[in-house]
């Protein structure tokens, strides 16, 4: 009797100089997670995140030679999950506010028929508010982004998400790195390739140490960028529909 295939899960962390909360994030992979595999992308970084990963038993490095942002080191992070035949990908933040334990919610939507599963921060779950200009940039892209995908979305600039085999083929070849674009309009670029994107509530924490990625000059300013990307994802050609592969099936 031939024994069943349990798909392979990667978890991908982009990373820009987290050497403070990093471990404390593999240590909860592991405890959590345990099933899976974990890849540091390393952003570029000045200070000792590669070294905090190379100390942490069972984590992969992968180290990219300049900042190129969360959209360059994911799409990295999904060429090295397709070239080594993983079925499911979750990428999740170095900075401790993504839960690990809520892991096992975003798969168990790629386990149910989603190929892009989005944890939630404003599904019903946790206190995470926002307020003034990103508020209401992040309204307008969930009902914009809501009717492109069929289905009531909340939270379309997570950074919390999952995605399967299929959404792996699409993004290793198609994932835009500028500002936003790893959000919204890698969302857009599902949507046209016919890909399902479901959401799942999950629980922000706060943020356990390092620095932010964003000024608050880039806050300020975000209602009009997000707008700016949300055109230019919506007027790009739209990308060929990805070819599934079999569960555990090499790459």
């Amino acid at each position: 009797m031939t024994a069943p295939v349990h798909p392979r899960l990667l978890v991908v962390v982009p990373a820009w100089n987290e050497e403070a909360v990093l471990p404390q994030v593999l240590d909860e992979l592991t405890a959590h997670v345990p099933e899976a595999d974990v890849l540091v992308v390393n952003d570029g970084s000045t200070d000792g995140t590669a070294a905090a990963v190379r100390a942490h038993p069972g984590a992969m490095l992968l180290d990219l030679p300049l900042n190129l942002g969360v959209g360059g080191a994911m799409r990295a992070g999904f060429r090295f999950a397709q070239r080594h035949g993983y079925d499911r990908v979750v990428q999740l933040d170095a900075d401790g506010q993504h839960n690990p334990a809520d892991v096992a919610r975003v798969v168990a939507l790629l386990d149910e028929g989603a190929d892009v599963a989005i944890g939630a921060r404003f599904a019903g779950e946790g206190d995470y508010r926002v307020r003034g200009p990103r508020r209401w940039a992040m309204g307008l892209l969930s009902a914009v982004l809501s009717r492109t995908a069929a289905t009531r979305l909340t939270d379309t600039t997570s950074g919390f998400r999952g995605a399967n085999s299929r959404a792996i083929a699409l993004f290793a070849r198609d994932y835009p790195a500028e500002y936003l674009g790893d959000t919204v309009e890698s969302l857009v670029i599902a949507c046209r390739a016919g890909l399902r994107i479901r959401q799942v509530p999950v629980t922000m924490r706060v943020r356990a140490g390092g620095t932010p990625s964003h000024s608050p000059l880039k806050a300020a300013v975000f209602l009009g960028r997000a707008v700016l990307a949300l055109v230019v994802a919506l007027t790009r050609p739209m990308a060929p529909p990805p070819v599934p592969r079999p569960a555990g099936a090499a790459a």
